[in-house]
């Protein structure tokens, strides 16, 4: 039985529209989802992934964290 793809929890995105424009709005909410991971997630649930790919991009992920997180306590 397969379940079918668990729901993202997360903080929701507010970008507020000032008088400096629109297209400002826009290129902070680009920024904003791109730094969430959202648009990623978009393009990895388009397609159906076996659980073996899953694993390894799960171990993929983690160690870019770790890689991330060494980077950043040395600096």
């Amino acid at each position: 039985m397969e379940k079918g793809p668990e729901p993202v929890l997360g903080k929701p995105l507010e970008v507020k529209v000032d008088d400096r424009g629109l297209d400002r709005a826009i290129r902070r909410l680009r920024r904003l989802t791109a730094s969430e991971g959202i648009l990623r997630e978009m393009k990895r649930r388009r397609h159906h992934e076996k659980p073996s790919q899953r694993k390894k991009r799960k171990l993929r992920e983690a160690a870019r964290r770790r890689k991330r997180r060494m980077k950043r306590s040395e600096e």
